[in-house]
């Protein structure tokens, strides 16, 4: 069976005809040995098609769809192209070998072309990268460097802009350095102690907090000066005028040893940068808070911030916990101690970073188990959530963590959880219905909008009335008014009748009168014509 080589260069397509080559008996170490020398491999292997990229982006195109194993359109073309043709319901006399196997399997089921993708294939695909240069005869070596170094800006750019649109590599560095705050901060706080406490030992025993013995420490400076001015002070301080007191009695019979001046400056110095780290420690979790409601609303509202985002930073990126499964996640953080259970055949761990959550340390010893296999089952749904949908919302996470909490109860009280349907029924209507309000604000807005545009357009029609000639005016004045007399009395009479059909018959002669009044002022009468009827109808009521 022939074998056909597809490289992928950073200059475009190429298809090589391994024809002098028995891979039957071969090995790796002898194919491997065997195609460093040009000549020997330039007699195997022929090149069979050459396709040249058009322009650096069409090379990034291809080069993306590639990495992710899909096979564009001309790459289908340039092999239907060069490779021999197969008759219908045979099979083809020939195989092509590939890189990845992930194009070929591509490749086998778009086109019918039978791929393969071992170690053999493998090297000699290398022996062809290493010669690339000498089977294309106007292809320069300086030419396909310059190629492949901007391909590969290219194509390294486009990946870091994906991350960057992400955002979850600033959670990651965020915990990082939030963990290395904690234990430097932790490790200041007691070199604090220890060397203030040569001067003021028994402060310790009064504070107990790192921040406030900090501030203290910068505040008293000397115990000597102390005294009881100072005891407001101090309970603005700590918040506890008792201790206030306490801290300046011991003051007074101190045990503590006394400093220098250029001792006490520079213990100040120190306290005062330990607070310093202690207050950026408070800024960085508040914007480790609002980077994590960005990213992962439903793994927060599930899990909390620092949980969430040590899962993520340990996962390397959401994308990457969102594919992991949930039998993954439960121990995520526990290799060591899984691979050593594995090793001894001993018990394999329950839970590993989510044992910091909340949930696990509520539950009872027997159900720890338990209560981790199913968090880290709602978290794996939570994060994929996050990671896929386009709109990022919180009713997920808060449903699940609902859920959370019934299995809760169950496990303690024998309460019937929910089922999970019902409850992703709801989160569904909870989506729907906030997106309706959004909906309905959008179009408040638009139809305040509407309206505004409305009374500009009306004044503007009055404007131009203004500025017509008084005749036009005049006549189209006198339809618009019969209009709206025809109108009002039409509006008139549906009460009367109205009032008619209540009443009865006796009325019936009013109505007829009201009928005669209304045609008469609808026809144009002079003055004598009017009083004329006035009589006659004052004449009609007498009889």
């Amino acid at each position: 069976m022939a074998l056909y080589l597809l490289f992928e260069s950073a200059s475009g397509y190429a298809l090589f005809h391994a024809y002098g080559i028995d891979e039957i008996g071969q090995s790796v170490d002898a194919v491997r040995s065997s195609v460093l020398d040009l000549k020997r491999f330039s007699k195997a292997v022929k090149l069979a098609g050459f396709s040249p990229f058009s322009s650096a982006i069409d090379a990034l195109n291809q080069c993306n769809a590639i990495s992710e194993g899909i096979m564009t359109d001309e790459l289908r073309n340039f092999l239907e192209l060069n490779l021999p043709k197969v008759k219908e319901g045979k099979k083809a006399k020939f195989s092509v070998g590939v890189m990845e196997p992930k194009v070929g399997s591509h490749i086998t089921e778009a086109t019918g072309i039978p791929c393969q993708s071992n170690e053999y294939v493998q090297e000699l695909l290398r022996a062809v990268r290493l010669h690339f240069d000498q089977f294309i005869d106007q292809l320069k070596p300086s030419d396909l460097e310059k190629a492949q170094l901007g391909l590969g800006h290219s194509y390294s750019r486009a990946k870091v802009k994906f991350n960057v649109n992400r955002v979850d590599n600033m959670v990651i560095q965020a915990i990082f350095l939030l963990d290395t705050l904690d234990k430097d901060v932790n490790s200041f706080s007691m070199r604090v102690r220890e060397w203030y406490g040569w001067h003021f030992p028994e402060l310790v025993k009064i504070v107990n907090d790192n921040y406030l013995y900090a501030k203290l420490a910068k505040f008293v400076t000397n115990k000597s000066d102390l005294s009881e001015k100072d005891i407001p002070a101090l309970a603005d301080l700590i918040g506890d005028e008792d201790k206030a007191k306490e801290i300046v009695e011991a003051a007074k019979a101190s045990m503590g040893q006394d400093l220098s001046p250029v001792d006490l400056i520079n213990v100040q110095q120190f306290a005062q940068r330990v607070m310093n780290l202690s207050e950026y420690r408070k800024n960085l979790y508040e914007y480790l808070v609002t980077k994590m409601n960005d990213i992962a609303p439903n793994l927060t509202s599930l899990i909390g911030e620092m949980v969430g985002a040590r899962l993520i930073s340990h996962a390397g990126s959401l994308s990457n916990l969102s594919k992991c499964p949930a039998s993954t996640l439960q121990i995520l953080g526990a290799e060591k101690a899984l691979f050593r259970a594995l090793k001894t055949r001993g018990n394999t761990p329950k839970y590993g970073l989510i044992f910091h959550s909340s949930f696990i340390g509520r539950a009872s010893t027997k159900n720890k188990g338990r209560m981790a296999r199913y968090l880290a089952n709602k978290c794996s749904i939570a994060s994929r959530i996050d990671c896929y949908s386009d709109v990022s919302s919180s009713i997920f996470g808060e449903k699940l963590r609902e859920q959370v909490e019934e299995r809760l109860d169950f496990y303690d009280k024998g309460v019937a959880p929910r089922k999970n349907l019902d409850v992703m029924k709801a989160a569904i209507e909870g989506m729907t219905n906030t997106a309706s309000v959004e909906g309905e604000e959008n179009g408040g807005t638009s139809a305040k909008k509407s309206k505004k545009k409305k009374s500009r357009a009306e004044a503007d029609g009055d404007a131009m009335d203004l500025d017509k000639p008084a005749n036009t005016s005049a006549a189209e004045v006198e339809p618009e008014t019969e209009k709206k007399k025809k109108k009002k009395k039409h509006k008139l009479e549906e009460p009367q009748d109205q009032e008619m059909a209540a009443t009865g018959d006796d009325e019936t002669p009013k109505k007829k009168k009201k009928s005669r009044d209304a045609s008469a002022d609808d026809e144009p009468k002079t003055a004598t014509e009017g009083k004329k009827k006035k009589k006659k109808s004052k004449t009609a009521g007498d009889d």
